[in-house]
């Protein structure tokens, strides 16, 4: 499918053309690592629709009203606004359109339990604490029990949607279809939305072009992330290719090619972690240690807090897929769980 020009810098603002009645909107985040978030605009017989509308603060209403008046719309004019997940770089400026115009906001089921656990007051990720701890890895969880919401994040509006995405649902936009599919793994109830007719997927964070995503990050965190999540990725797989429209990073040609990645790249890190545990490695956080991290193959301790804890849970996710598949044999020991080839 032949798509509109796309700028060489993913994240230059403004309203990028993807087929007529579909632009991609990069808004400004609060991070140093991750720069930007794809919205994206479809233009319906009810006004424009949004699917993941970015982080609640003034940089992005601004950012957002300026694309849309460029398409001929302003902020009131949103009508309904679709989330993939409940992450704060997708969902609390949805909130904030529904408090200041009305719009209409919809969200994955599967992401229930995480907008009702919520809790400011119990600190940013209390799950995770308790399972750094069970990954031998008390230290590092110590350091995440300091962590404290920062400015961006301390008066972030959380709410319920008006109503939730179920996975199969038809969501019908005058002549566009948009099919929802869960996808669980980066969040428990994370959805994607498939225009078939077309050839688009709007993929979220379930499929990223540059970056993986982190597995399991949220209030309630499922048992297995890593599990559903390559179950997620095989499920597009087996669908017919569409173009990539990602949260994070440009429109790219082929779901299909950068799912193949994804599922090479997990299985060279089970293996990786496997070798480690036959080296010698026995806890989650001895393996993380022992491995390299991001593309540049930095060592855990040159990470930052958050990135150790990712780094240390995702390890812990993929132990837990080589323990199901009898690569591993895990065991409790006093709380922490332990591997040992099988």
């Amino acid at each position: 499918m032949t798509i509109g020009e796309q700028p060489e810098d993913w994240t230059e603002p403004g309203a990028h053309l993807v087929k007529p009645g579909v632009h991609r909107v990069p808004l400004p985040l609060p991070s140093k690592d991750l720069h930007a978030v794809n919205a994206y605009v479809i233009e319906s017989p009810e006004g424009p629709v949004v699917i993941d509308s970015g982080w609640a603060m003034p940089e992005t209403e601004k950012s957002l009203a300026h694309a849309l008046s460029t398409l001929g719309h302003h902020l009131a004019d949103v009508a309904c606004v679709l989330v993939t997940h409940a992450h704060w770089d997708h969902y609390s400026q949805a909130l904030a359109l529904r408090g200041a115009f009305g719009s209409r906001v919809r969200l994955g089921r599967g992401e229930r339990p995480c907008v009702e656990a919520f809790d400011p007051a119990k600190g940013l990720y209390p799950r995770q604490i308790e399972l750094l701890r069970a990954c031998g890895a008390p230290a590092l969880a110590g350091r995440v029990a300091t962590l404290e919401l920062s400015s961006h994040e301390r008066d972030m509006p959380w709410q319920f949607p008006d109503s939730w995405l179920d996975d199969g649902e038809r969501v019908r936009l005058g002549a566009v279809e948009l099919d929802v599919l869960a996808t669980p793994g980066h969040t428990r109830g994370h959805v994607v939305l498939r225009d078939a007719a077309a050839g688009l997927l709007f993929a979220g964070d379930h499929v990223l072009p540059h970056i993986t995503p982190s597995l399991g990050l949220e209030v309630v965190p499922s048992a297995k992330p890593l599990r559903s999540y390559l179950d997620s990725l095989r499920l597009l797989q087996g669908m017919p290719d569409a173009l990539l429209l990602p949260a994070h990073g440009p429109v790219t040609p082929s779901v299909h090619t950068r799912v193949e990645e994804l599922l090479v790249h997990h299985e060279e890190r089970l293996e990786a972690a496997a070798r480690e545990v036959r080296s010698g490695a026995r806890t989650a956080y001895e393996v993380a240690a022992a491995l390299p991290w991001t593309r540049r193959a930095r060592r855990l301790d040159d990470l930052d807090v958050m990135g150790q804890m990712l780094a240390v849970l995702e390890t812990d996710a993929h132990l837990d897929v080589l323990a199901d598949q009898g690569v591993l044999a895990a065991a409790d020991q006093d709380g922490v769980r332990t591997y040992a080839p099988s």
